[in-house]
């Protein structure tokens, strides 16, 4: 199969696992609102947390299979070879504080902008998350993964094959920030779209970006289910500090 093919496949099966979640969402509310007793919001929670776990674990093998329908499929850089294992994975976890660090200044150019701090998108998978905690596997696990194959391999790949690096960095990180529904803040999405694109490029290992995604999702629900246990530590220094003062 060509790689053309390949790509119109694992973009249209990535397309179909969100829309098959939506029916699956309303099978599992059904369920824990009727069945379980639940309250309306608490059942709409878990009813989303695992209708994404449930659309993620069907669409993850048929993916991860379509890369295997050609040997050249991961073939797509002009020059270079790949990074050793163990520069693959520094890399990883470099491209993690990376990340982390374009996030800060795209969040400080945006409230330059006059633009409102905050992602509700974040904020709503972290209500998820303490609601029902088996949306941290899709999360932390499989976004990293079937992302990085969509967005690093299949988009930000084609676009380079036919241009550049920059040209298909921004592009694809431009997409990668649409499509997380919050275009207002398409900065803070799209410095750590750039990121992943470049230690992608510059290892030539997609399993590079997948590392410092995986970290960075981490990294942020964590932060997020213990927001109130930071808070409380963030209040207790303050009191401490006033006191020895």
């Amino acid at each position: 199969m060509k790689n053309w093919k390949i790509n119109v496949w694992i973009i249209l099966l990535y397309i179909a696992m969100q829309l098959v979640s939506i029916p699956i969402s309303k099978s599992f509310f059904t369920y824990f609102h009727t069945t379980a007793g639940q309250e309306i919001e608490l059942a709409r929670l878990n009813a989303v947390a695992w209708a994404l776990f449930i659309s993620n674990m069907i669409a993850a093998p048929f993916i991860l299979f379509m890369t295997t329908r050609n040997k050249r499929f991961w073939n797509i850089f002009k020059k270079g070879k790949q990074a050793s294992i163990g520069k693959s994975i520094l890399w990883g976890v470099l491209g993690f504080f990376m990340a982390m660090a374009g996030q800060m200044i795209a969040g400080a150019i945006e409230f330059g902008l006059g633009i409102e701090p905050g992602s509700d998108n974040t904020a709503m998978l972290s209500t998820i998350a303490k609601a029902s905690s088996i949306i941290i596997i899709p999360i932390v696990i499989f976004a990293p993964l079937l992302e990085e194959l969509v967005f690093r391999r299949v988009i930000f790949g084609s676009i380079y094959t036919k241009t550049n690096f920059w040209i298909a960095a921004i592009l694809s990180g431009v997409i990668f920030a649409l499509v997380h529904g919050e275009p207002e803040h398409t900065l803070i999405y799209m410095a750590p779209g750039i990121v992943f694109s470049f230690i992608y490029y510059h290892t030539k290992r997609i399993w590079t970006p997948m590392i410092a995604h995986f970290l960075m999702n981490g990294f942020v629900m964590i932060v997020q289910l213990n927001a109130d246990k930071l808070l409380q530590l963030q209040n207790m220094k303050q009191a401490l500090a006033i006191f020895f003062h």
